[in-house]
């Protein structure tokens, strides 16, 4: 009989990913019974997965009882909670803690969170604002006091975040951030394309990934080659250049601008990941399976630019 594997978000970037890459896996597509959920079983996403014979179930996370139905005799939870869906830290906090007891209650013999570095604790206090990473940071910790057994897979920078900071100004695209263009050090993820390889990861791999952190990103890449692989690729013009942070800023809304400045500090000193290596998290990928090069992401994305 095969195990359920729920999915929260199962209509975004990560929870869709997750899906679709263990649908179309020949041994865990037999081994687990995927269960997705969402807030809104009508909309056209959640009807296509049930299409694909996912189990599409309503539920939340906002409370342990309204995540209960969703985890219910399920061997296996995936979860990702939103930041920026509500702005608040606590109310992520929260979220994570819901799904983490209910998980608990339900007897989950394996969580896997979409989880980040505390950015306060690895710059030692110097970077203090990065609340979208060190909430996710917070519910890593509690999970892992929690006792349900659980493996982490912290996403790099999204690659279709450059849709937006890559700006054109006449014919050149510019990537203008608050840090050495060489030095700083950007892992970069296709988050849509790629959460799932990473996913399957920790599934196959289970229970050696027990307590571990996968770190899902295809590279570190220096701005400078970012712009270069951009150029190269499109044949458009393009720079990076480095600014003032109260410049970086101005360009910002006031209540994310210096969440956001922090955020790019990080990339230089001390760095995303701490500076860890992603060499050991892509010795678990399938051979097949290897991350998306930025590269190919803009050649597959060029009309968007």
């Amino acid at each position: 009989m095969s195990q359920i594997l729920t999915v929260f978000g199962a209509t975004g970037n990560q929870g869709g990913s997750v899906i679709k890459s263990v649908l179309a896996d020949p041994v865990l597509s037999k081994q687990f019974k995927i269960r997705g959920v969402t807030r809104d079983a009508s909309k056209p996403a959640a009807k296509q997965l049930a299409d694909q014979g996912v189990e599409v179930v309503v539920a939340d996370m906002s409370s342990v009882e309204s995540a209960l139905p969703a985890v219910q005799g399920a061997d296996t939870v995936f979860f990702v909670t939103n930041f920026w869906e509500t702005m608040s830290r606590d109310t992520e906090v929260a979220q994570g803690k819901a799904v983490t007891d209910a998980s608990k209650k339900a007897g989950v013999k394996h969580l896997i969170f979409s989880s980040l570095r505390n950015v306060t604790e690895i710059s030692n206090g110097r970077l203090p604002n990065v609340s979208h990473f060190d909430g996710k940071a917070e519910i890593e910790q509690y999970i892992r006091a929690s006792g349900v057994p659980a493996t982490f897979v912290l996403a790099g920078l999204f690659m279709s975040n450059f849709f937006q900071m890559l700006n054109k100004q006449g014919d050149t695209y510019t990537l203008a951030w608050p840090v050495d263009v060489d030095k700083a050090q950007v892992p970069l993820f296709d988050v849509a394309g790629d959460t799932g390889k990473f996913v399957k990861a920790a599934l196959k791999h289970y229970p050696a990934t027990q307590g571990q952190r996968i770190l899902a990103a295809t590279d570190y890449y220096s701005p400078r080659r970012i712009v270069e692989e951009f150029q190269q690729t499109t044949g458009y013009q393009a720079q990076a250049v480095t600014i003032p942070a109260d410049t970086f800023k101005s360009f910002l809304p006031p209540p994310i601008a210096q969440e956001m400045l922090e955020n790019i500090l990080l990339l230089e000193d001390p760095g995303y990941y701490a500076g860890e290596s992603l060499t050991p998290s892509h010795e678990l990928l399938d051979k097949e399976e290897q991350p998306t090069q930025w590269k190919e992401y803009v050649s597959r994305n060029q009309e968007k630019w």
